[in-house]
């Protein structure tokens, strides 16, 4: 129970990061870095069965590219509320 929500945790920090770059405020680098990385390694639970970690393996390639290009604000947006809607439920 306790590691399903620090999972959650996980998810609703990395969804107040790209909430962060969708309205324009600075984030650190490292900020970014450390939530797509943690994403990144939620994100190989994909290899037990479970298909909603494709959400995290996309949105830390999103969070990844955000360093380089300014993104569509779609691509904000979407894996903002999916990560949220994790992050919420896992507290559930």
């Amino acid at each position: 129970m306790v590691l399903l929500k620090v999972l959650g945790g996980i998810d609703i920090v990395a969804a107040s990061t790209l909430l962060m770059l969708t309205f324009g405020i600075d984030v650190y680098s490292q900020l970014l870095l450390f939530s797509a990385g943690l994403l990144f390694i939620k994100g190989l639970f994909i290899f037990t069965g479970d298909i909603l970690s494709l959400v995290d393996l996309f949105t830390a390639l999103v969070l990844v590219i955000s360093l380089f290009f300014a993104l569509p604000a779609i691509f904000l947006w979407l894996p903002t509320f999916l990560l949220l809607a994790k992050g919420f439920v896992s507290f559930f």
